[in-house]
């Protein structure tokens, strides 16, 4: 059973999915998760596509679907037919099926592990006391599961498994080679609904006062497939600066753009491995944020800026996440030829620190050993 609460946990289940098939075709699995691990030949008993926010209080409002999933898993957990419980990300969830599945001695593999290094560092030890091992995707995450006691791999991100070599990718649109000379902007809002809608309007004003600087700039929307596409055609601007929106096709819009302004989250990563100038946006509720403020214990909240040590590309958070500075942000960009080039040169060293494509096949064969154990 795999259980991945978010689309960036289905995605990376997918693969899982699609290698273990491959490496033992009559593995049988179920999943909470969405259409990627169906597709990928995964049984859905509880599709996530409903449950997933960002944010502490916004937990509230999905408590009853997050507690109906909790209860149906449980109930398969403890049914007998489960050979190892995979968990993807999603912890305060998760680990509440780990201890389920550890009382009904039910091995638990942990793949993409919860952000111990950045807030609430005390569930290493509720980690190590219910998971018996772990795939972590960050090469400084296994010193701290190992001085806890648990098993941890470095098995490389997850996201250089999704890389296509250039010459394979559709252009995104007809004209895309026409846009050169002036920067196309690609929009990241995010792929929860909570954080699109906080965002997404913040970016469009950024892309309005961006094109009256440039007046050649086009502006390239980016929306997971997470995301309700009528929603939000609704804040779209009916007239005046032009946002084509691509549902669904991340990986060519970021090959496209010149420059992005994206959410805070895997979706930094991507950006990184495309090598693209980047500006990060955070913003959640005003309590959310006041609650969180309190327990992270990192200097960033960008995973690029983390992951580099430094600060290599600028973060926008809360308050400070508005139109008008995520375009004075991008201008210093598009403007400044120096500024631009080192953060490209960092964001170079950035994805060699994520080590090399074949992350979802050494998960496999990972949790292959440990039901045949």
């Amino acid at each position: 059973m795999i259980v991945a609460g978010e689309a960036s946990g289905d995605h990376h289940g997918a693969r899982v999915v699609e290698s273990l098939l491959r490496m033992e075709p009559a593995v049988g699995v179920r999943a909470m998760g969405g259409e990627l691990l169906r597709r990928a030949g995964a049984q859905i008993v509880v599709d996530s596509s409903r449950l997933a926010v960002v944010g502490i209080t916004e937990v509230l409002g999905k408590f009853g679907d997050l507690a109906r999933a909790y209860r149906n898993l449980k109930g398969l957990i403890r049914g007998g037919e489960i050979g190892l419980l995979m968990l993807i990300d999603f912890p305060d969830f998760n680990l509440r099926l780990a201890r389920v599945a550890r009382k009904a001695g039910v091995p638990v593999f942990y793949y993409v592990s919860p952000q111990v290094w950045a807030w609430r560092s005390g569930r290493t030890k509720v980690i190590a006391g219910r998971v018996d091992r772990m795939a972590v995707i960050f090469p400084f995450e296994v010193s701290l599961y190992q001085e806890a006691g648990l098993e941890a791999e470095f098995v490389g991100h997850p996201l250089m498994d999704a890389l296509e070599p250039e010459e394979s990718v559709v252009p995104i649109l007809p004209e895309e080679e026409g846009w050169r000379g002036d920067p196309l902007v690609a929009l990241l809002p995010g792929s929860r609904h909570g954080e699109v809608f906080f965002l997404l309007p913040e970016m469009i004003r950024a892309a309005e006062i961006i094109s009256r600087q440039r007046a050649g700039a086009r502006f390239l929307l980016a929306l997971a497939p997470t995301i309700d596409e009528e929603k939000v055609r609704k804040i779209l601007p009916s007239s005046g600066t032009r946002i084509e929106l691509a549902k669904g096709k991340t990986d060519r819009v970021l090959r496209a753009a010149d420059l992005v302004l994206v959410a805070s989250g895997t979706a930094t990563l991507e950006t990184a491995i495309r090598g693209k100038p980047m500006v990060i946006a955070y913003r959640v509720s005003p309590l959310s944020y006041w609650v969180g403020r309190a327990m992270i214990r990192v200097n960033w909240i960008g995973l690029v800026n983390l992951v580099a040590g430094r600060s290599l590309v600028p973060e926008l958070i809360q308050k400070e996440a508005t139109g008008e500075k995520m375009a004075a942000e991008a201008l210093r960009i598009l403007e400044d030829e120096p500024y631009r080039k080192a953060m490209i040169q960092g964001l170079a060293e950035v994805r060699q620190k994520l080590g090399s494509p074949g992350a979802s096949d050494r998960v496999a064969r990972m949790a292959l050993e440990m039901i045949k154990k």
